[in-house]
């Protein structure tokens, strides 16, 4: 009877240790999206236009990372007088290439750019994806070198998408509310309860009973503690005007999680729910009233500057 014990007491640590590995597998190496992929999907819906974007002025820099890696990035300068830019933050998956239909907007509105590959995205180094708590740090090394190119009066706004937009809220959150502005396109408001929704829904069961399991292997293997990843805990130290954005059907993170950090800022602040799209689509399915939208959060909110539409 002992010995039944003991086969079933180890049978049951290694299937917990193996779930645990496992789901700390899927979170620090989460399938990427091939650059080429990403490439044709924006050509062929007509969001990027290879000549177009050829014909910017550009120059592609690497920008070293508190964490030992390079990160990549490229300033568009259609406007080289100009101390006004835009840094844009893609979505975990994704690549700088997906930020270029949002970098177009402020383009035409008098906005240099920054584009940049999040780090194990694109060109950029790391060896995992931590949604946001390595990533901001990233961010403010990009922040940071604009300065020293720029000088501290440059202006900018950073704009960032689902992961992108949650590291944005962190970066501004817990390290310096350095920007004019900012953009975040569905956010998510907390980490842990976003992966317990989505556990929920891929193996039907209580993700809330797995987190404990999934954050003791986060912390072994890759050092920090899903608690620390929460835009919403952070974001009533953001003085700074913020336009949120979500399509009101997306499924993956749920608009109530925008819907949270909106009611929790403070100080200046716009809320644009899209009727149209999924997850991440509120531009690509609402091109016109997203652009509106922005338009108007400018005007209202960030003083002092000219974004009326221009033919870069």
């Amino acid at each position: 009877m002992k010995k039944q014990f003991s086969i079933l007491g180890g049978a049951t640590i290694l299937a917990t240790a193996g779930l645990g590995f496992y789901l700390s597998e899927r979170i620090m190496h989460i399938a990427r999206k091939d650059k080429q992929f990403v490439f044709d999907r924006e050509v062929q819906a007509k969001r990027l236009d290879p000549h177009s974007f050829e014909a910017l002025p550009k120059q592609e820099v690497w920008i070293p990372s508190p964490f030992g890696y390079n990160i990549k990035a490229m300033f568009v300068r259609p406007y080289p007088n100009v101390k006004k830019y835009m840094i844009f933050c893609h979505g975990v998956t994704e690549n700088k290439t997906n930020s270029i239909k949002y970098m177009n907007i402020f383009i035409e509105r008098g906005f240099n750019a920054i584009i940049y590959d999040h780090r194990r995205h694109g060109e950029s180094g790391g060896k995992t994806t931590s949604y946001g708590y390595y990533e901001k740090h990233d961010l403010k090394a990009v922040v940071d070198y604009l300065i020293s190119v720029e000088g501290e009066n440059v202006f900018f706004g950073i704009h960032g998408e689902s992961m992108g937009a949650a590291t944005t809220l962190l970066y501004a959150g817990s390290l310096e509310d350095r920007a004019n502005f900012y953009i975040v396109d569905c956010p998510f408001s907390d980490f842990r309860e976003l992966l317990a929704y989505q556990i929920s829904c891929e193996i039907k069961l209580p993700g809330k009973w797995l987190l404990p399991l999934a954050n003791l292997f986060i912390k072994f293997r890759d050092g920090y503690s899903l608690k620390n990843v929460s835009p919403i805990n952070v974001i009533e130290n953001i003085k700074k005007p913020i336009l949120f954005v979500h399509s009101e059907k997306d499924d993956y993170i749920l608009p109530e999680m925008t819907k949270a950090l909106f009611k929790k800022k403070k100080g200046e602040k716009m809320l644009y729910l899209a009727v149209n799209g999924m997850h991440a689509q509120s531009f690509n399915e609402n091109r016109e009233d997203y652009e509106r939208t922005v338009d108007e959060f400018l005007m209202k909110y960030v003083k002092d500057q000219n974004f009326s539409k221009q033919n870069a």
